[in-house]
C-alpha cells in the first residue's frame, strides 16, 4: 500500500507549531503539534482530552463555526488535528492563537463532560489542558503564514 502524507514527515526534525499537514480540495488539515515527537513528553490523556472539548466548542462558535470540519487528538498524543473548509490560513493562525488563550484562562464549567455528554466523563484535567494551551500561546506568539510548511 501507499504511504500515507503524515508517515512522510520527518518526525525526528518536526517541532511544535502549526503545519499544513494536506490539502483536499477545499478542505484544508492543519496539526497543531503541541510537542515534540518522539521526546519523551507527550500529552496526558485526561488534559489532551479536556483540551478537546475546550477547543472544539470555541472553534465551533467562533466566527468560522461553518468552516470548521473537525477537531480531535492524535493518536501519537503529540498535538491534534484541525480541518477546515474554504479558510485563509492566516485565519486558522488566528483562530487557533486565539482558542489557546481562551483555553489558558478559562475557569469555568467544562463543556461537555456528564456521562450523557461524553464517552469518557470521568477522564479530564483543566489545569493540564490549560498548560498545554498556555504554553502554545508563547509558541504561537509570532507564527505567520510562513511558518505553516513543514
Amino acid at each position: 500500500m501507499k504511504k500515507i502524507a503524515s508517515f512522510c514527515v520527518n518526525h525526528n526534525t518536526l517541532k511544535e507549531g502549526i503545519y499544513i499537514s494536506r490539502i483536499d480540495g477545499d478542505i484544508t488539515t492543519y496539526d497543531i503539534r503541541m510537542a515534540k515527537p518522539n521526546s519523551g513528553v507527550y500529552l496526558e490523556n485526561a488534559a489532551m482530552h479536556t483540551f478537546e472539548h475546550l477547543f472544539a466548542t470555541y472553534a465551533r462558535n467562533s466566527h468560522f463555526e461553518d468552516q470548521i470540519i473537525y477537531v480531535g487528538p492524535m493518536g501519537c498524543r503529540t498535538g491534534f488535528y484541525f480541518l477546515v473548509r474554504n479558510m485563509e490560513p492566516k485565519d486558522v493562525i488566528c483562530l487557533v492563537k486565539d482558542a489557546m488563550e481562551y483555553i489558558a484562562k478559562y475557569e469555568d464549567d467544562i463543556p461537555g463532560v456528564s456521562a450523557k455528554e461524553c464517552g469518557n466523563y470521568l477522564e479530564h484535567n483543566l489545569d493540564g489542558a490549560k498548560s498545554i494551551a498556555h504554553q502554545m500561546c508563547g509558541i504561537l506568539k509570532n507564527w505567520s503564514i510562513d511558518k505553516l510548511r513543514y
